[in-house]
């Protein structure tokens, strides 16, 4: 099978079916023969028209009779990839475009549905300036034009006004970046920049962070950029290198990393501690804790203890660490462009319940605490009830518990707010979009 067309198409035929995005894409590549161009080809075809699903369909209302919704789902399959390349791909010529999505008809048993698909698609052409329909709206405006659910904008909206809030929808719609952690215990940052560039890799070092590098453009698979089997550096979005650094371990403690896999974070504060002292990292995945594993081996880090079990069920940690990491699971809403599907996944009801399984989590490591203690709760969610409502609420019912802003010679002091805790917004700072705060334990009061 060598169509990259009929790959993204398959692929996307799952999505509509429930499949996860980068789990169905993945499973027809690997059964798929495809140069490195047609490979970069599939996968933006597949995630470009999950992330602008809402607008295509806008488009097809606004050129058929029929509603998308009303189309056959495997044709509006077919009309989504053609109008994704013809509104948002333009090294694609249009004859092009238009020619490879009927031959995706006749390929697909809709043969009898090709003039149609021939048509729609060149009315597009011939109409590219007739604008959508958008109501009055803002949150719905929005949601069109820029391809979101109107309750994920809406909170945008309410947090930042109607022109960041477009930006941000603007921000998500972009291919994501590649950033490198580099691990200072086997190489430095100028060795491996150096490395990249010999061989062909386009790096730049991102600002506040001391060992970051981000690849621009095509690299291939990144295990075969030079250093990665050597241990010499992870793949770690900027925002998440950040809550290492927060967190602030030290040389010779006990730290825990709750929600630990598949490692990151951890992998990063045994670097930061010199893989002196000892870091319980904590999940119940197992498959997850194995690529925790080999991560830590390939870094060569032996400070690192895995522990398999539920978080809110373990009781033989009460008062031992110096220091907890809770990275929380949460609705990635701080990830889209990463993760195509996940707008379209979540609800305000399943975020609810996101919420109070973070508050439970909470409440169940804060115990795990020695007094003197120090806590980090960090999602990658933008969502208040994940994050500001979340830890306020915690600290209401704990008065013995405080924020404790980073120093302000630390990466994270650029990010924190007035009231202490970090928050990332992707269109200001250009990376993932996260929320942290550092909490210490006092002594009960009274």
């Amino acid at each position: 099978m060598n169509n990259p067309r009929q790959i993204a198409f398959l692929a996307l035929r799952d999505v509509h079916r429930g499949a996860f995005a980068d789990i169905a894409l993945t499973r027809w590549l690997r059964q798929a023969k495809l140069s490195d161009a047609d490979r970069r080809l599939t996968t933006e075809l597949v995630y470009g028209c999950i992330r602008r699903m809402r607008t295509l369909d806008a488009l097809i209302d606004l050129f058929a009779k029929k509603k998308s919704r009303q189309q056959p789902p495997d044709l509006r399959t077919i009309l989504h990839l053609g109008l994704y390349q013809l509104r948002y791909l333009s090294n694609i010529p249009a004859a092009a475009a238009v020619d490879t999505t009927v031959e995706l008809c006749k390929k697909n048993s809709l043969v009898g549905l090709a003039g149609f698909v021939n048509a729609l698609l060149r009315q597009y052409i011939c109409n590219t300036d007739t604008p959508l329909q958008l109501p009055e709206n803002p949150a719905e405006r929005l949601g069109i034009l820029h391809s979101f659910p109107d309750w994920i904008v809406q909170f945008w909206i309410e947090q930042l006004g109607f022109e960041e809030a477009e930006q941000l929808c603007q921000w998500f719609n972009k291919s994501p970046t590649i950033d490198l952690r580099v691990n200072p215990l086997r190489t430095s940052i100028e060795q491996v920049e150096a490395a990249l560039e010999a061989a062909g890799a386009t790096v730049t070092r991102v600002p506040h962070l001391p060992q970051a590098l981000r690849l621009k453009g095509g690299t291939g698979a990144i295990e075969n950029l030079p250093g990665y089997k050597q241990g010499w550096w992870s793949v770690q979005d900027s925002s998440a290198q950040l809550v290492g650094y927060l967190l602030e371990p030290q040389p010779g403690e006990v730290v825990f990393d709750v929600c630990a896999a598949p490692g990151g974070k951890t992998t990063h504060l045994a670097e930061l501690m010199r893989d002196e002292g000892k870091i319980i990292a904590c999940d119940k995945a197992e498959s997850r804790l194995r690529k925790l594993a080999e991560n830590a081996q390939r870094l060569q880090h032996k400070s690192i203890e895995i522990f398999r079990g539920d978080v809110c069920n373990i009781s033989q940690f009460e008062n031992v660490g110096d220091r907890v990491l809770l990275d929380a699971p949460c609705s990635g809403l701080g990830t889209l462009h990463r993760r195509a599907d996940a707008r379209w996944r979540h609800t305000p009801e399943n975020v609810q319940k996101l919420a109070e399984l973070q508050g439970k989590l909470l409440q169940q490591v804060a115990g795990w605490l020695k007094e003197g203690g120090v806590l980090v709760y960090a999602t990658c969610t933008l969502h208040p009830l994940e994050n500001e409502n979340l830890i306020c609420a915690f600290l209401e019912r704990h008065s013995n518990w405080e924020i404790s802003p980073p120093a302000p010679e630390s990466p994270v002091a650029p990010f924190a707010t007035p009231e202490g805790w970090i928050k990332v917004w992707p269109h200001r700072h250009q990376m993932d979009g996260f929320f942290m705060v550092r909490l210490i334990k006092g002594k009960n009061k009274v």
